[in-house]
């Protein structure tokens, strides 16, 4: 069938649609990654945009319920060069295509993506339509432009989950109380698996309790966290400071999420609220909302940063990690109180702040994803940093 993206500068691009039939509407913006597209289309950060893949050849591999990181896809719709109508590995479940139909998610692929690419990159993210109705493209480019824009939306909320619930990294639930298979050594976000016997091994073997927000948490982070010995409750995230005290956590993660952080203002509330009383850890979503809480500011990148080959540069070590990003908004470094707050991480590739810490109470952040594993591991020492500030804090 033939599908049509229009954006809302009146740019069209003509195509073969697959996936769900029918329209969707989002943001455009595009993912750098080679592989990984069922951990993209499943990261509620998301939620409101259509995705730009840049690899050309995509649904190769099929799909696997063990590899969604949550319970169903976020994105609005998928836009690719070769959209694969076959599978080929032995842990696919579905092929690609079947997977996005009974989602409900449209993809539109043989389309020149380097085109579309370029056009985003010059003159920034912008708003569009995917329909397999290709009559009236005039008509497609004024739905676009009646999007809701992302800046000054609240999506956290509207991804959360709606109560409390613990995690089990041995449990067959996620966020959502569907089925979700657990994790297995084959899975491809790369999370390293410990021996049994290692005290680090299951929550079971340590009294550490994480109390960790979801602003569209993704399963890996819950995977990770428990990896390093920790109980696990997760609670939405419009939770109050009072509330997540009272759970009596050792520490408090803070989840990444999709949309603008500046209305996320109950969240930014609830840190001030915690900060110096229980140990904080933040990433995407929530190292902005630490920067917020901490009196900084956020504004809005061209087109964001969404792949798994970003350089991050550690400040206090020089060490590169190789690390994947999502976000569309990052933290101004000038309006962070440097008597205060440590700037620890830096983007090489536009130097934008990746990380601070607080230099006298127990709070540290990220804008990366440490959860997931392009370089492989670059970054899971983060997860460890934060159990062993949990343990001193604790005493």
């Amino acid at each position: 069938m033939q599908a049509i993206l229009a954006l809302e500068d009146g740019r069209i691009f003509r195509g073969h649609g697959y996936g769900s039939p029918g329209e969707c509407q989002g943001e455009v913006v595009f993912n750098t990654s080679l592989t990984g597209y069922q951990e993209i289309a499943t990261d509620p950060s998301y939620a409101g945009q259509i995705v730009v893949l840049t690899n050309p050849q995509i649904g190769n591999y099929g799909t696997n319920q063990a590899d969604n990181e949550s319970a169903k896809p976020y994105i609005e719709g998928l836009i690719v060069r070769e959209f694969s109508p076959i599978s080929s590995n032995w842990r696919s479940e579905q092929v690609t295509d079947e997977y996005m139909e009974r989602y409900s998610v449209p993809v539109l692929a043989e389309i020149d993506t380097r085109a579309l690419v370029r056009h985003l990159r010059t003159h920034g993210v912008m708003r569009g339509v995917i329909s397999t109705d290709v009559s009236d493209p005039d008509a497609l480019v004024a739905k676009a432009r009646a999007i809701r824009k992302m800046d000054g939306t609240d999506l956290a909320r509207v991804v959360s989950t709606k109560s409390i619930y613990t995690f089990d990294q041995e449990d067959t639930r996620n966020q959502t109380g569907d089925p979700l298979l657990a994790s297995s050594p084959a899975q491809s976000a790369g999370c390293p698996i410990h021996d049994a016997a290692s005290p680090r091994h299951g929550w079971e073997t340590s009294n550490l309790h994480v109390v960790a927000y979801d602003f569209g948490i993704k399963t890996n982070i819950l995977r990770m966290l428990t990896r390093e010995g920790c109980r696990v409750t997760v609670v939405p995230a419009e939770t109050t400071a009072k509330d997540v005290l009272d759970l009596k956590p050792d520490g408090v993660f803070l989840s990444n999420g999709p949309g603008d952080p500046e209305p996320v203002d109950y969240a930014v509330k609830a840190i001030q609220n915690m900060m110096g009383r229980v140990p904080i850890f933040g990433i995407c979503l929530g190292h902005q909302l630490c920067g917020l809480a901490l009196g900084g500011k956020t504004y809005k990148l061209k087109f964001g940063h969404h792949g798994g080959n970003h350089p991050v540069r550690n400040n206090s070590t020089g060490k590169v990690e190789i690390t994947a990003h999502n976000h569309n908004f990052a933290v101004d470094p000038d309006s962070i109180n440097a008597n205060e707050v440590e700037l620890t991480h830096v983007d090489l590739n536009d130097q934008t702040l990746e990380g601070l810490r607080h230099k006298t109470l127990p709070l540290f952040s990220v804008q990366y994803h440490p959860e997931a594993a392009p370089g492989p591991h670059d970054s899971h020492y983060l997860f460890h940093d934060f159990r062993q500030m949990m343990e001193e804090w604790k005493g």
